[in-house]
């Protein structure tokens, strides 16, 4: 019977999200692609896993030269994934299996292929299209230096210049990501108000929340100075994290707000924020965005010490303004955990630097990234789960370079592999062309490569294995609803971290070179590894769930 979506005002700050990134999650017409219609068949497989909403990655109507982070159409579904009949079904499915629906917003960029931003190029220098955009005179006796030094995150300089019709050079216009994403002007109203009616569209659908892209560059610093001098004065960015994004934050809460007070539910905003931890608090004071991704836990290495700062750090911050943490181990954009913590080096750096091809012991990576799973599920607050870690995926990193569609690949000639290798599509089944990632019917080879041993893989394996990735995510996030309260250390062996919730509820994790003690006359609820055998101490990178009523 379906399950009817929860009205709790608060179900949003201890929930789970699972991260569907939608070209790679489901084929539903066998076009090699994943799509709306695929990711509703699926639905079901995550209402058994037991996550509480999905985030959907942009499914925009785009020219796809950042994967849909090129809207071209922000009130309209790509044809690549379906119909806007098929977003208005999948939330009404969703809902119907208690599940809500996070989608993206990406408002620091368009595509060059948006509506305004084809209008500025045919208005020309000094029209009111291009203010709507940021157009500036280039540099030099000519004009063809870019106007200041701004780089893309791609690689690159920030700035592209415009040709006019008959070849002349003109202006440049910013884009602080591909050349094909030109930046908005946030100092604009009417960027502000176009906005403000996008979210009202969608939550007029139903939907229950937006994950913001690079939440915090959408405003520029007035007259765009280069940053160089200004870094060496020791001045903030004049792109990033600017005081006043908080205002369109601010708007943007209170259209929310008003949907809740009209007994719609309380529909959320998760910002994609890589900022300094300081900085974090500020967009989640209670008039801002309700959550922020911690991108601190995610970069650290697997080391007790780091964990446990970082863990303490972020708790401490967010009961300052009164928001829940948000704790995540990948994402669409970053390695994945078990190719990571496969590495002598674990980490993965706020630098954008991905380490590639070095060697990788990818049991050593599925025994750490097990325990991983039950240390972050057991802290208070919510939980993302990037699509394929429920599986034990692990980045695919021998893609090749004519089948990398990932414009940091380009951008930075094969310097950087880019993100491919962790948005390859998802095994289904392991006898179906494809891993029944598409019809099992004429189906087209998925776009990415996946490689011959994700058979094992596969969830339809794993979903009957007891000891499978999935069997235990399934029952972890089963017992994580009964968990409850804030979070105490508990004295612990070095090499060991040992939490407590309410309830007598403890999450031990062993980083330490030796089998370390559990605690006497605990109840076992659930172990990442089997524990020693006859002393039941727990084995290196494992970790155990227990109940302890005294």
């Amino acid at each position: 019977m379906p399950v009817p979506i929860d009205l709790n005002p608060n179900w949003w700050r201890d929930a789970v999200v699972y991260q569907v990134y939608p070209r790679s999650f489901a084929d539903g017409n066998g076009d090699g692609v994943g799509d709306l219609p695929g990711l509703i068949s699926r639905l079901p497989q995550l209402a058994e896993l037991g996550v509480d909403a999905l985030w959907i990655s942009p499914w925009y109507r785009s020219p796809m030269a950042d994967a849909g982070y090129d809207v071209a159409d922000y009130r309209d579904i790509d044809p690549l994934f379906g119909k806007l009949a098929d977003a208005t079904r999948l939330i009404g499915t969703a809902h119907g299996l208690g599940l809500r629906v996070i989608i993206d917003i990406v408002p620091n960029h368009c595509s060059d292929q948006h509506p305004w931003f084809q209008a500025a190029l045919a208005a020309g220098p000094g029209s009111a299209e291009r203010e709507l955009f940021h157009f500036r005179p280039g540099l030099g006796p000519d004009g063809d230096e870019p106007p200041n030094d701004w780089p893309s995150a791609f690689g690159g300089p920030g700035w592209t210049r415009v040709v006019a019709a008959d070849g002349t050079p003109e202006q440049w216009y910013l884009h602080l990501f591909n050349e094909h994403q030109p930046d908005f002007n946030w100092d604009h109203p009417e960027v502000r108000a176009e906005f403000e009616s996008i979210l009202r569209f969608w939550l007029d659908r139903g939907v229950d929340g937006f994950r913001i892209d690079v939440a915090n560059l959408l405003v520029k610093q007035k007259g765009l100075p280069s940053r160089g001098p200004l870094e060496a004065a020791g001045q903030p960015s004049p792109y990033e994290d600017r005081p006043e994004v908080h205002d369109v934050y601010r708007a943007w809460r209170r259209i929310a707000d008003g949907y809740a007070e009209d007994g719609d539910g309380t529909r959320i905003f998760v910002g994609e924020l890589w900022v300094h931890p300081t900085s974090l608090k500020r967009y989640l004071r209670p008039d801002e965005l309700h959550t922020g991704f911690n991108f601190p836990y995610l970069q650290a290495p697997w080391q007790p010490s780091a964990l446990r700062a970082i863990i303490d750090s972020t708790l401490d911050l967010h009961a300052e303004v009164g928001a829940p943490a948000t704790w995540v181990l990948g994402n669409h954009d970053v390695t994945r955990v078990i190719t990571r913590y496969g590495r002598a080096e674990s980490s993965w750096s706020l630098d954008g630097v991905r380490v590639h091809n070095t060697p990788v012991d990818l049991d050593l990576g599925t025994r750490r990234a097990r325990a991983a799973a039950l240390l972050y599920l057991a802290l208070p607050g919510c939980a993302y789960v990037y699509q394929g870690e429920e599986l034990g995926l692990w980045e695919v990193e021998d893609i090749p370079a004519e089948l990398r569609q990932d414009p940091t690949f380009v951008q930075s000639g094969g310097k950087d592999l880019g993100r491919d290798g962790c948005r390859v599509p998802l095994p289904w089944s392991a006898h179906e062309p494809g891993f029944g990632f598409g019809p099992a019917d004429d189906a087209a080879e998925p776009w990415l490569p996946q490689p011959a041993a994700w058979k094992e893989r596969a969830a339809d394996v794993e979903s009957t294995d007891p000891d499978s990735m999935l069997t235990l995510y399934r029952a972890a996030l089963q017992l994580r609803r009964a968990v409850r309260g804030g979070l105490t250390w508990v004295d612990a062996p070095d090499g060991v971290l040992h939490l407590r919730r309410d309830g007598g509820f403890e999450c031990i994790v062993n980083f330490g070179p030796s089998p370390a003690p559990l605690v006497p006359n605990a109840d076992v609820l659930l172990t990442s590894g089997p524990l020693t055998d006859g002393d039941g101490l727990l084995p290196t990178d494992t970790a155990v769930w227990l109940r302890h009523d005294s």
